[in-house]
Parts: C-alpha cells; sequence; structure tokens
C-alpha cells in the first residue's frame, strides 16, 4: 500500500437497531484489520429532505449534505449495507445517493466528485432466503454508473433474525469470516488503487 486507505462504512437504514448496521461493523472491522483507516457512519445523522431540483434551487444544499459530502470525497472508498426494500435498495440509501452526486459551487456539473474514482465494497442481510441480494444487484448498478468500482464480492446473509445474537454479533463463524474477508478484499484492492 502506497498510503492507509480510507474508508466510509454506513448502512442504508435508517433505523436504530439495523441489522445492517450491524452487517457494516464486522465488514468495517475487517477492512481495519487489513489495514484502512475506517469512518462508520449512521444516515441518520445527516438529515435531507427529499431531493427536488425546484427545493434545491431556491434551498442550495443542506448543511447535512454538505458535511457528508465532505466525509466521502476524503473517503477513497465505501463499505456499504444495504437493506432491501421491495427488491430494491432504500429510499433513504438512493436519496443520499441522489443528494451528494449534485455538483457543488466550482465543480463541472456531471463532476461526482463524492463517487469517481472510489472503490465500494456492498453487502446486506435480510430476514428473506436471499439476504437482501436482489437490491444489491440494483446498487452495484447505481454505483458503478457515477463512477464507482464495486469489488466483485459481495455478501448477503440470510435469515437475519437467527444469524446475530441478542449482543449484535454474528453467530456463525463462517460468515463472520466471510463478511470481514470482504471488508479486508476492499481494503487491499483500494491500497493497490491509491
Amino acid at each position: 500500500m502506497t498510503r492507509q486507505p480510507k474508508l466510509l462504512a454506513f448502512s442504508g437504514s435508517l433505523r436504530k437497531n439495523s441489522l445492517n448496521s450491524l452487517l457494516v461493523q464486522v465488514t468495517a472491522a475487517g477492512a481495519a484489520q487489513a489495514g484502512a483507516e475506517v469512518t462508520t457512519l449512521h444516515l441518520k445523522d445527516f438529515p435531507m429532505p427529499l431531493y427536488d431540483q425546484d427545493w434545491f434551487d431556491e434551498h442550495g444544499f443542506p448543511e447535512s449534505v454538505l458535511k457528508l459530502k465532505g466525509l466521502m470525497k476524503a473517503a477513497d472508498g465505501f463499505l456499504i449495507a444495504s437493506p432491501e426494500y421491495n427488491g430494491s435498495l432504500t429510499g433513504a440509501l438512493k436519496n443520499m445517493i441522489d443528494w451528494v452526486s449534485r455538483a457543488e459551487e466550482g465543480e463541472a456539473p456531471l463532476a461526482l466528485s463524492c463517487f469517481v474514482g472510489k472503490t465500494a465494497a456492498i453487502m446486506a442481510t435480510s430476514p428473506g432466503g436471499l439476504g437482501g441480494l436482489r437490491g444489491l444487484n440494483h446498487l452495484r448498478q447505481i454505483l458503478e454508473g457515477v463512477g464507482v468500482l464495486v469489488i466483485p464480492a459481495q455478501q448477503a446473509v440470510p435469515g437475519a433474525f437467527q444469524v446475530f445474537n441478542e449482543s449484535g454479533h454474528l453467530t456463525n463463524d463462517v460468515q463472520r469470516q466471510s463478511i470481514l474477508d470482504l471488508g479486508a478484499t476492499l481494503a487491499q484492492t483500494t491500497g493497490k488503487l491509491i
């Protein structure tokens, strides 16, 4: 590694006790063990209205969006756990992507400064048998469309209510290692690219 990669870890859930937030913490630990500097955040700490061009033209960027954009621009890559809502990603995650993709003053209209040249690892957990897999396909397509290199490896963990214990730890050692490895893979890949 030429320098320590900086990764931003977050879930697409706004829920306080989100299982996807627990999942991304495991991946963040794997990335940190592999030498990355990982910052974990919660989308609920960055409230933003539904993106609306008329609202934006009148009010500009909410302070929360500018703060989040700053964190994203400073990162080399992202660890993203995406809950599956009706076969796709959450409205909160899509709205966040829509907001931070907008150019700030001085940026080219399609600069995509939060995304172009960044890496990402994506994962999901769900009570269902597919573990959120359908939503990951949409998330991958969106991220790649805005210039993110999404690594091929991804994780979808089924049976979410059974795989985490009351302390929020993954109870299956094989699954836990796979999630740790996902974070390590992103850290190593990002380290080679920066």
